[in-house]
């Protein structure tokens, strides 16, 4: 199930198939800092290309058996088909190759503390917070973020120190390659239902990967969710809870101020530690919080300096962000592609001083529209307004049976727009001031609000 880290070593020439993705970005990058030749392919010419390019990276586009010349290892994201020309013709010579997962087992097991945050929801957000923790305490972390962390600019950092922070991933069982010092499960839901055949399938997928948790580490988990607690029933390792609702639990946060600038009274094992301030709205994000701050607390960093460094903590990119203004109009976008997020994000929004709330929703894969089909009604009936895009198709292919149309058939009031051109003129038309345009999925949704920003 592991690979050695020994491989990493040995690979003095490594070739990404799929370079230009989020994570595998990251990864070349780490590996350029380590001296390491970096070649790489992508079907897209991208702002993560060309930054590679720029360390010192050659990167194709396209793909060609061609491209794999002098590497001594293949690395290809779980998206590749079994197909693709350089996996093939690496396998052809002997040359080994590895999925992105294994790949990062096998970085994570340089490093002495790796902090890894999982759960179904809320992980770019509070590896972000974790991540901002630790570079203001001066612990030189390495960083590898699901989402651009504007402290610095980037989703990646090279530091020199044990500490290491990653998301892990539940998809295809992805984190099972992965061990860390300390372990977080943020909350477990129904989701990747392509790959993961019930509840019970994720909970037992996620007990597996608590128990990778390295000796002497420690399992920090959501008191509040049933699935978590049902994940960690047989657990033997330490578990530390965090908790919005039972004060005995290892860390309970008691909300005092709602809205733009929340504020939190957190305990410590029953005793007041302090109070924290954040920017970011709604109690999924002091939650969030909360769980970066248990983590933070196992590898010893004061409170103070916890929450200091919470306190500019402006989200990570996609996660609420605010894009602009039109007009007295608020332009903002989120990463929400599950009911249970979208309720989350939509319900923080309500905390806000908008006069409306304007969601342009964009469904993610076929799969997950079809398995949340009911919830996304029910999600998509608390905004004032809704437009829907068509279904991205992400990693599948087209399935007739279901459409945003259908969804928005269910939703009273709903707009159904089949380009983002109609859906820019429709939001024109129907905006005022005082509204907030939230553009929501983790497909491209979000140029619609860039266009609406454009066009003024």
């Amino acid at each position: 199930m592991f690979l050695s880290p020994e491989v990493l070593v040995m690979s003095d020439s490594i070739h990404f198939v799929g370079i230009g993705g989020v994570s595998m970005s990251a990864l070349a990058e780490l590996m350029l800092a380590r001296g390491v030749r970096v070649t790489g392919s992508d079907l897209i010419y991208s702002e993560a290309v060309a930054r590679l390019e720029g360390a010192g990276a050659l990167i194709h586009i396209g793909h060609d058996e061609a491209y794999i010349q002098g590497a001594k290892l293949v690395v290809h994201t779980a998206a590749v088909p079994a197909n693709n020309p350089e996996v093939c013709a690496a396998r052809q010579a002997g040359i080994p190759v590895v999925e992105r997962a294994q790949f990062l087992g096998a970085i994570l097991r340089l490093y002495e503390k790796p902090i890894g945050v999982s759960g179904t929801h809320g992980k770019t957000t509070t590896t972000s917070m974790i991540s901002q923790v630790l570079l203001h305490a001066n612990l030189d972390p390495t960083l590898l973020i699901g989402g651009v962390l504007p402290l610095i600019g980037h989703n990646c950092r090279i530091g020199s120190s044990p500490y290491v922070v990653y998301e892990a991933c539940e998809y295809v069982d992805s984190f099972f390659h992965f061990c860390a010092w300390v372990t977080v499960i943020l909350n477990i839901d129904n989701d990747h239902l392509d790959y993961f055949s019930d509840i019970d399938h994720i909970k037992r997928s996620f007990a597996t990967y608590a128990g990778n948790t390295l000796p002497g580490g420690v399992v920090v988990a959501n008191a509040d969710d049933q699935a978590v607690a049902d994940a960690l029933r047989n657990h033997r390792g330490r578990v530390v809870s965090f908790s919005l609702k039972d004060p005995k639990a290892d860390y309970y946060a008691e909300i005092k101020i709602v809205g733009s600038r929340q504020r939190f009274d957190v305990y410590e094992d029953g005793a007041l530690l302090g109070s924290c301030s954040l920017r970011v709205p709604g109690q999924h994000n002091v939650l969030n919080a909360l769980a970066a701050i248990a983590a933070c607390r196992q590898i010893d960093i004061p409170f103070a300096t916890i929450s200091s460094a919470l306190l500019p903590f402006g989200g990570a990119k996609r996660r609420f962000e605010v894009k602009g203004w039109r007009e007295g109009v608020c332009i903002a976008d989120d990463y929400a592609h599950h009911p249970t997020e979208m309720v989350a994000t939509m319900s923080a929004a309500r905390e806000l001083d908008y006069k409306r709330i304007v969601c342009v929703f964009q469904p993610h894969t076929f799969s997950r529209t079809i398995a949340h089909f009911d919830a996304f009604v029910q999600a998509l009936s608390l905004p004032d307004i809704v437009v829907l895009l068509d279904i991205y198709p992400s990693r599948e292919p087209h399935d007739p049976s279901v459409s945003s149309k259908m969804i928005a058939d269910r939703v009273v009031g709903a707009n159904y727009c089949s380009s983002m051109e109609a859906a820019k003129e429709l939001i024109v038309q129907l905006i005022q001031p005082g509204d907030l345009v939230l553009t929501m999925g983790a497909g491209d949704v979000f140029k619609v609000g860039d266009a609406l920003l454009q066009d003024t």
